[in-house]
Order: C-alpha cells, then sequence, then structure tokens
C-alpha cells in the first residue's frame, strides 16, 4: 500500500472548513473506507523526542501530544524502545503503532517518534538536524558528558527544530545561529532552565520508586 504523501500536511479540519466556506471538500479514494481519511498526516508531525545513555537511561526528552500523559508510562515506553533498537544496525523501528528513526553515538542514543503513518524521510530529516547540531554545539563530542554539561543548550537547539509537535526547522545551520542570537541577546531563558531542573527532578523522583 502506497505510503500518504507527509507534506504538504492539511491543518487539522481543512477539509471540513473547506465545506463549510462552500468549496469542495478532499476527494475520498476510490474504495477507501472514510475513516481512513482521518489517519492521514498532519502539521503536528512529532509524537517525541527523546536522548538515553548506554542503559536506557534518559537524559533528554520531549512529549508533544498525549499518547503518554504520565512521567511512568513514558519511561516504560522509552525502556521498550531501548530494548527493542539499542542492538540492532537498523534506523527506523515499528513500535506499538509508531514510527520511530534513531540514531547511535558513542555512548547516546537518540530517538524520534511519530504516527505510524508518518514519513519516515520527514522523522529522519528531524533526527539528522538534532544530531547535526547537536554536534556542532557540543565540537563534535556527542556523548554523554558533554551533553549533560551542555543540556541547557540541547534544550534550545530541541526547542528550535519542533515546537508542540511541528516540524519548525530542519537545517541545523539556521538552528544554530537562532540558538546562538538567543543566547547573544540575553543568554538562557528563564524558561529553558526550569526545563532542565524540572525534567532532572522528575528523573530522580522516578528513580527513587523503582
Amino acid at each position: 500500500m502506497q505510503r500518504p504523501e507527509a507534506w504538504p500536511r492539511p491543518h487539522p479540519g481543512e477539509g471540513a472548513a473547506a465545506a463549510q466556506a462552500g468549496g469542495p471538500a478532499p476527494p475520498a479514494r476510490a474504495g477507501e473506507p472514510s475513516g481512513l481519511r482521518l489517519q492521514e498526516p498532519s502539521l503536528y508531525t512529532i509524537k517525541a523526542v527523546f536522548i538515553l545513555d548506554n542503559d536506557g537511561r534518559r537524559l533528554l526528552a520531549k512529549y508533544y501530544d498525549d499518547t503518554f500523559p504520565s512521567m511512568k508510562e513514558q519511561m516504560v515506553f522509552e525502556k521498550n524502545v531501548f530494548n527493542k533498537t539499542s542492538r540492532t544496525e537498523s534506523e527506523i523501528a515499528f513500535f506499538g503503532g509508531m514510527t520511530i528513526v534513531y540514531k547511535n553515538s558513542i555512548d547516546l542514543f537518540l530517538y524520534v517518534v511519530g504516527s505510524s503513518y508518518e514519513n519516515e524521510l520527514m522523522l529522519m530529516s528531524v533526527l539528522t538536524c538534532l544530531f547535526e547540531s547537536l554536534n556542532h554545539m557540543l565540537r563534535r563530542n556527542v556523548e554523554k558528558r558533554w551533553l549533560l554539561e551542555n543540556m541547557d543548550g540541547a534544550f534550545l537547539v530541541l526547542d528550535e527544530i519542533v515546537d508542540g509537535g511541528v516540524i519548525l526547522e530542519s537545517d541545523p545551520q539556521q538552528v544554530i545561529q537562532k540558538v546562538n542570537f538567543r543566547a547573544d541577546d540575553g543568554g538562557l531563558t528563564e524558561q529553558s532552565v526550569a526545563q532542565v531542573l524540572q525534567s532532572a527532578k522528575e528523573q530522580i523522583k522516578w528513580s527513587l520508586l523503582k
């Protein structure tokens, strides 16, 4: 079955809005059940991005929808994904109805998660942009030690690439320029620092509950 194109993506409700405005609604494909049309790719491409260490422990994570609403569910999902992917040479996996692209760098595993119907190339473009941006920021030392020492910058990088599940940028040079501009303009924002502290607190709390 041919995968639907992922770009350009119609905004959710676009077809309904066209019908209300008197315009033609998108035609259904021949023989296609109407329910399948609701599963076409949307603007909200990314469900989650996370980075784990060699033992599958979370270092950085952002979830953009309520697929895994609690910290416990997120951590279980990440552990399951790590167990499925950490010993394979592939760059893509299908797990729990989701498409996952990933990359290993020394003692880090970087993951980008999308819906099962998302275009793998779009997800891979986000993963590549994230890795190349971190590679530049960490001076080609994309490993756990340097990531932990530059976690604030890593959050800024991610925020420039994805916002609320929407891909904002896929060019690492543009990402680095924007991050440098924000840093030069006023240093780290209070929001980015708070994100790092909150992530650390949640990680510690979950470790104590195990």
